[in-house]
């Protein structure tokens, strides 16, 4: 009796998230690139974040904002990743299906955690400005953040739901945003260009000649978080 074969399917190799850390001069000809490229045509949903954004936080571009624009930054790739883990338990008969989404969980998670060092690390350099703690500052850094992360998942979620190309769109807008506004923040801090930079929790991420090479450098991983939900879109 002849054994029957089986061809073995071919499954597309795994993507590799990893976001390039950049040399200083390569992150100078990024940040002048970023500057001399002009922004997305945001959505509504986009311009209505911004402008609540302003209007609660000022227009200011202040490292206290950047810290709560890091925690609204996450929330979307969270969503993202729960709403696939779901998918992968509706269709656990389908291999082939489960691995093109756990690729896909994969993308998002890493994502997400590159948004978690930028939040740590706008976290520590807020901390070392020294600020009194009061009760203003708890209500709009604290408590006001998580109730806007809270808003943005469900409708980050609600639109992924619906359809994905909706909230990546949403999303692609929100890192075009935040890449031009940490450009513009390094240029509006010139003392930052011979400012060390050290990190007792996230040295992990990497080290920088200084502060604005830093800054450059979270700015362009918002241009990558950009560019791959374009991909989707």
């Amino acid at each position: 009796m002849t054994a029957t074969l089986q061809t073995r399917p071919t499954v597309a190799a795994p993507v590799v998230h990893d976001l390039p850390k950049l040399d200083p001069q390569q992150l100078r000809v990024e940040q002048c690139r970023t500057l001399d490229t002009p922004r997305r045509r945001y959505s509504l949903a986009a311009r209505l974040l911004f402008v609540g954004m302003d209007l609660m936080y000022g227009r200011k571009r202040t490292l206290d904002k950047f810290r709560v624009l890091e925690i609204v930054a996450r929330v979307p790739y969270q969503t993202w990743e729960t709403v696939t883990y779901k998918q992968i338990t509706k269709r656990h008969r389908r291999p082939l299906d489960i691995r093109r989404l756990w690729d896909r969980v994969l993308e998002f998670r890493t994502q997400q955690d590159n948004e978690q060092w930028h939040l740590l690390i706008l976290a520590e350099l807020v901390a070392r400005e020294g600020k009194p703690a009061t009760l203003r500052s708890k209500l709009w850094y604290d408590l006001l953040p998580r109730l806007i992360a809270f808003g943005y998942w469900h409708v980050a979620w609600l639109l992924y739901a619906l359809k994905p190309t909706w909230s990546h769109r949403l999303n692609a807008d929100f890192e075009d945003h935040a890449e031009h506004e940490y450009a513009q923040l390094v240029t509006e801090h010139p003392e930052w260009e011979s400012t060390p930079y050290f990190s007792v929790v996230a040295e992990e991420y990497g080290t920088f000649d200084c502060l604005a090479d830093l800054f450059r450098q979270i700015g362009h991983d918002e241009r990558v978080h950009k560019q791959e939900s374009e991909q989707h879109l």
